[in-house]
């Protein structure tokens, strides 16, 4: 473990990040069973799903700051690597809130033994890496079937969440955090035939159907049996008043009362950089990550009617090599703004934008592209890349 802590802070010297990643790939190198170790003793929460994940595990962490120390991987690495850092940087910390990418949910619950687990959405996601979301609802339903004493905080309108959480051994809580992208679950995840929709409610012949929620919102207010309470957030959308559902649900399960979870949930304005508003020249810009139609269908709703926008999209490891995840936003939604096209796939973006036909400039480089926009207010969405390298040029989120 020391070892990994010492790769961490050479790495954060550098300036090659936050050393979390490499940290933790060290210890695990050195001792394959830190994970287990590390996680022995303390109630872990893991927070998973394709879309909002670093949100609501920030959210959580909040919340459960409310009864001592957390041991958080803030900084979003979500592979075992990252929860290995984590828990080495806060040994003492009674709590844990894990945020794992979809992919690994399962390897690393099954090390950890989580008292709960969070589980949001499942869509497409890095189309080469993860083409088959079935497929890894099924990975995910397997581990929870393995899981007797993890309770399992499940969207409920989600379809491909419910079947793979109606797999779990231990108690779910279903939770009504809607679904603004249900283009990847038309047709039932357990027999193929297409589901039957209605005024918030899905089902199948099969019997796979939406659930009757035990958490839902009522306007602005978390609602459960047994309180409604008022949620006052500082970040945007109703995506993250869904992830503040989720968060609240979890937390009362760690017997944080509801209003003081919603209270320390209230004080975030921003998560990893996100949302941020950073001042660069004669822009000021407000920086929103959007990496898969799910995360566009969201954030289109966020998005100022006219203020002029910035759309960085990349294609590197972390983000996945294909863009064609592109033809399935829905940009007309934009209206007539200033728009610049920009990041490693500009052009990529270009075409899209194009074929919706929308007027915009193309350049490469997200800065630069500023320079064809009207001084004042500029929305920025990058995807995870894009957005990375474009915060680490502003200092901004760090």
């Amino acid at each position: 473990m020391r070892a990994g802590q010492a790769v961490a802070a050479l790495s954060r010297r550098a300036g090659r990040g936050s050393g979390s990643i490499i940290g933790g790939r060290v210890t695990l190198a050195l001792d394959p069973s830190a994970l287990r170790r590390l996680a022995a003793g303390r109630r872990v929460v893991l927070v998973s799903g394709t879309n909002g994940k670093t949100t609501t595990s920030h959210m959580l962490a909040a919340a459960l700051g409310n009864l001592g120390a957390v041991a958080h991987n803030a900084s979003g690495s979500n592979m075992a690597d990252g929860a290995v850092a984590a828990l080495a940087e806060r040994p003492d910390a009674p709590w844990a809130v894990l945020e794992v990418d979809e992919l690994h949910l399962a390897s690393v619950a099954r090390r950890c033994h989580p008292t709960a687990i969070v589980l949001l959405n499942l869509t497409r996601d890095q189309l080469d890496r993860a083409a088959e979301v079935r497929r890894t609802a099924a990975s995910i339903g397997a581990a929870l079937a393995e899981l007797p004493d993890t309770a399992v905080f499940a969207n409920a309108d989600d379809p491909m969440t419910v079947w793979a959480a109606d797999h779990a051994t231990g108690p779910v809580h279903w939770v009504a955090a809607g679904s603004e992208w249900r283009a990847d679950s038309l047709t039932c995840p357990r027999c193929g035939r297409l589901l039957v929709e209605a005024t918030a409610h899905w089902s199948c012949g099969c019997g796979l159907a939406r659930p009757r929620p035990t958490w839902w919102l009522d306007g602005e207010a978390a609602c459960h049996a047994e309180s409604s309470t008022p949620l006052s957030l500082g970040l945007p959308g109703g995506v993250n008043r869904a992830n503040a559902l989720m968060a609240l649900a979890a937390a009362h399960h760690e017997l944080v009362p509801p209003a003081r979870a919603a209270d320390a949930i209230a004080e975030l304005s921003q998560v990893a950089g996100r949302y941020a508003a950073v001042t660069h020249g004669r822009h000021t810009l407000r920086l929103l990550l959007a990496k898969n139609p799910a995360g566009w269908a969201a954030t289109l709703s966020m998005l100022a009617t006219t203020r002029p926008l910035v759309i960085a999209v990349n294609a590197r490891e972390a983000d996945g090599r294909d863009t064609s995840w592109l033809w399935d936003v829905d940009f007309t939604a934009l209206g007539r703004r200033p728009i610049a096209a920009s990041g490693d796939h500009a052009a990529d973006v270009g075409i899209r934008l194009s074929y919706a036909d929308l007027e915009h400039h193309t350049e490469t480089d997200p800065l630069t592209a500023l320079d064809h926009l009207p001084a004042g207010d500029v929305d920025v969405v990058a995807n995870y890349t894009a957005f990375y390298a474009l915060q680490q040029r502003l200092g901004a989120g760090r």
